[in-house]
């Protein structure tokens, strides 16, 4: 086994799984130094600073997806609602502005830069923000594989809701299907014809949270947005950080027919494929059903569901009730899905 001075970096560390944890864990966390709030060493979905009576949260993000447009969406989207998403799921659902530095390729066409400012333009629309600065760089041939977006983003919040907040007894939600945009993006690689049409999920959510957060006020204590590693990798973080087991009911698992087809032809589990449109709550037993009707009356949550329970046995332990019997959920540790977000 390779020391940790002479191992290379690898496709699983930027995979959303374990293996990009411990690499932040063991080569960026000492980054971070003592803050007022919530910092790098939380390695929560942004940071979370004290001004006054109220919260700042900020996050960071680059982008890259292969191919750049996909069924529902394109990189431009998925740099917005990243962004936007990382923010809401900590409790900060107004956000100020975005940053956005660019880096193309010699060559990358006019046009296409051009349809994805237009999708930015339209995606921080929908999410009620806009990019208030940013910065361009060019790269020579083969540099770099097209184009690569980093957007910030900047909010405030009274309340801040962090990733580690569960305890047994609350129940996990899901505000809709999993792995319609991982599995968009791979069926557009590989040219897989299917029946049915698979379409990417990107969306910005924090209206869909601010509506669930005023139905379920400090009972939504864990919040988290599925995308690398998808379901399997948010619910192990946040599992692992709170010190409880999660059982999910294998039954109320939302997946479309045509995702389960195509996660079946790949070899794939849904469970571990990346949204871009979704949010995982925990919360208190007592708002569960609230929460969950909240969820279901904004558009972007019509198909959500209760899933889970968290326990006091198995901490750090994702647990499938396939009805027949119970099986442990391995965390993810490859990269079965290189470029989609």
């Amino acid at each position: 086994m390779a020391s940790p001075s002479t191992e290379r970096i690898g496709l699983k560390h930027g995979a959303g799984g374990r293996a990009m944890r411990m690499l932040i864990g063991e080569v960026f966390a000492s980054l971070g130094g003592p803050v007022d709030g919530i910092g790098l060493s939380a390695l929560d979905d942004g940071a979370a600073l004290r001004l006054g009576d109220k919260w700042i949260v900020v996050t960071t993000d680059s982008h890259v997806v292969h191919p750049i447009f996909f069924p529902g969406g394109d990189i431009g989207r998925l740099a917005v609602c990243g962004t936007v998403n990382d923010l809401a799921v900590m409790g900060a659902t107004e956000p100020l502005g975005l940053t956005c530095a660019v880096v193309l390729e010699d060559g990358f066409l006019r046009r296409d830069l051009e349809r994805i400012r237009d999708s930015m333009k339209a995606a921080c629309a929908e999410a009620r923000t806009t990019v208030v600065t940013g910065d361009t760089k060019v790269m020579g041939r083969g540099e770099v594989d097209g184009i690569i977006i980093n957007t910030a983003g900047l909010a405030v919040t009274d309340r801040v809701v962090t990733d580690a907040g569960l305890r047994p007894g609350d129940r996990i939600l899901v505000s809709g299907t999993l792995g319609d945009h991982g599995l968009a993006v791979m069926t557009q690689r590989r040219d897989l014809k299917l029946e049915g049409n698979i379409v990417s999920d990107v969306a910005p959510v924090n209206g869909l949270v601010r509506a669930a957060l005023a139905a379920g006020g400090d009972g939504i204590v864990a919040m988290k947005d599925p995308t690398r590693g998808g379901l399997a990798s948010a619910l192990h973080e946040m599992a692992g950080k709170a010190r409880v087991g999660i059982v999910l009911e294998e039954e109320r698992l939302p997946v479309t027919p045509e995702v389960r087809a195509a996660a079946e032809i790949l070899g794939i589990d849904p469970l571990s494929v990346a949204n871009e449109g979704k949010v995982v709550l925990g919360v208190r037993p007592e708002v569960a059903e609230r929460v969950l009707a909240a969820l279901r009356e904004h558009p972007l949550g019509r198909r959500a569901a209760l899933l889970g329970t968290c326990i006091a046995e198995r901490p750090g332990n994702l647990i499938l009730d396939t009805g027949l019997g119970k099986r442990l959920v391995a965390e993810l540790e490859g990269e079965p899905l290189p470029r989609i977000c």
